[in-house]
C-alpha cells in the first residue's frame, strides 16, 4: 500500500511542476452555454486562426448543429474553400509548410483546451508583446520563444514588455503593458478572446454539456441505490447476532 501511494506521490510530481512553472494565468471565465459566445468565437477563429490551425477532429455540421448555426450560414460564412458540410474541419497547410515559415508544423488545437487549459489558451492570447530579437517581431509570456506571430494584433494592437531581473541578472519579460493600435478597447478584446477560447472548449469536448447532465442522474440513481442496499442489507442481518 504505502508503495502505490509513494508511486502515485511521484507521478504528480510533473504536473505540479508544470503548473507552477511560468507566469500566473487568468482567468478565462468562458459559459459554454452561452451560444452567442461560441458562435462568435467561431466565427473568429475561422477568420484567425483556421488558416494554420486545424480541428481535425470536428465535423463542420456537428459544430453548426451544437452551436445553432444555419445550413445557409454554414455554407456562406465558415466553410473554408471546397469543403462540405460533413467533412472535418481541417486546412490546406501543409506540416512542412509550417516549419519552413514557423520553424515547427502548426499544430492541430482540437484538444489545445484539454492538454493545455481554457485559463491557458485566454492568457495566452493577452500576452503577446513586442520583442525585436524574435523573426515576426512578438513574443508571449505564456509561451517564450513561441513561433506563432500575433495574428491578433490588428485587433488587439501591440503591448510593450515589462522587464524584471531574474536569475544571474538577465533581463526578462514579466508582464506586459496596455496593447496599443489596435481596433478594439481593451474590453471588447478580452470579450472576443473569451469567445474564442470557449469555442475551442467546446471543440475539444462537444458533449462536456451534456456529460454533466447526465452525471447528475447518474449521483442521484447511485444515491438511490445505496439507500436501497442498505436496507437490503440491515433486513437480511436483522437475526444476525
Amino acid at each position: 500500500m504505502k508503495k502505490l501511494i509513494a508511486a502515485f506521490a511521484l507521478s504528480l510530481l510533473p504536473t505540479l511542476g508544470f503548473a507552477s512553472a511560468g507566469p500566473q494565468t487568468l482567468s478565462a471565465n468562458i459559459d459554454l452555454r452561452d451560444q452567442a459566445s461560441l458562435q462568435n468565437g467561431a466565427k473568429y477563429f475561422m477568420n484567425y486562426c483556421m488558416g494554420c490551425h486545424s480541428l481535425k477532429y470536428m465535423r463542420y455540421n456537428r459544430m453548426a448543429a451544437d452551436l445553432g448555426i444555419d445550413d445557409i450560414t454554414l455554407r456562406k460564412t465558415i466553410l473554408v474553400g471546397d469543403a462540405k458540410p460533413g467533412d472535418p474541419m481541417t486546412n490546406a497547410m501543409r506540416p512542412e509548410d509550417g516549419e519552413k515559415w514557423f520553424g515547427v508544423p502548426s499544430p492541430d488545437l482540437t484538444l489545445v483546451t484539454r492538454w493545455r487549459s481554457p485559463d491557458w489558451v485566454y492568457t495566452y492570447l493577452k500576452t503577446f508583446y513586442a520583442d525585436s530579437t524574435r523573426p515576426y517581431g512578438v513574443n508571449n509570456l505564456m509561451f517564450p520563444s513561441t513561433a506563432m506571430p500575433h495574428v491578433l494584433a490588428d485587433l488587439q494592437g501591440l503591448a510593450q514588455p515589462i522587464m524584471a531581473e531574474h536569475q544571474g541578472g538577465t533581463p526578462m519579460a514579466e508582464s506586459v503593458g496596455p496593447a496599443v493600435g489596435g481596433k478594439l478597447n481593451a474590453a471588447q478584446y478580452d470579450a472576443m478572446v473569451r469567445d474564442i477560447t470557449a469555442f475551442l472548449t467546446y471543440a475539444g469536448e462537444p458533449v462536456q454539456l451534456e456529460r454533466q447532465r447526465l452525471g447528475l442522474y447518474v449521483l442521484l440513481f447511485l444515491g438511490l441505490l445505496f439507500i436501497v442496499a442498505y436496507l437490503m442489507k440491515k433486513e437480511f442481518w436483522k437475526d444476525v447476532h
